[in-house]
């Protein structure tokens, strides 16, 4: 059963990061994840809402929803927002071997997201992009 532990929903805009890194930060710590855990989350999150702040919205305001739920043994973050459809987890993962100045730009963000949660699920719903980082409680 999916209990829903946090719920912050904010303007989308890249000032209002601390109060979603926040909610999450404290969500985590309650349920023992270890500092340098929180950290990985975090630095997931942040990148997640970056990039939604920056080019979800584009022209129009909007909002971002960020919701902390427990699933067994599975934080879930769940990051809403009504902007335009983006599916990250269809992205390749960028070249990382090649020299820097040889590589594409971009994606770098996407990859680092992958790397420090457990799982990257997305859906588009009643408009609305929903992109759900898990990260095992066991973990770490």
């Amino acid at each position: 059963m999916v209990q829903l532990l946090n719920h912050i929903r904010l303007p989308a805009k890249l000032e209002n990061l601390a109060g979603w890194t926040k909610s999450v930060s404290e969500c985590a710590g309650v349920l023992g994840f270890d500092q340098k855990r929180i950290s990985e989350i975090e630095l997931a999150l942040e990148e997640a809402l970056v990039n939604i702040c920056t080019y979800s919205y584009s022209e129009k305001k909007g909002e971002v929803e960020v919701n902390c739920k427990l699933d067994n043994h599975h934080l879930i973050i769940e990051i809403i927002d009504s902007g335009m459809p983006f599916d990250m987890t269809s992205l390749p993962n960028p070249d990382i071997t090649s020299d820097i100045s040889e590589r594409k730009i971009g994606g770098v963000g996407v990859f680092l997201i992958k790397k420090m949660v457990d799982e990257v699920q997305y859906r588009r719903e009643n408009d609305q992009n929903i992109l759900s980082l898990i990260i095992k409680k066991g973990k770490g």
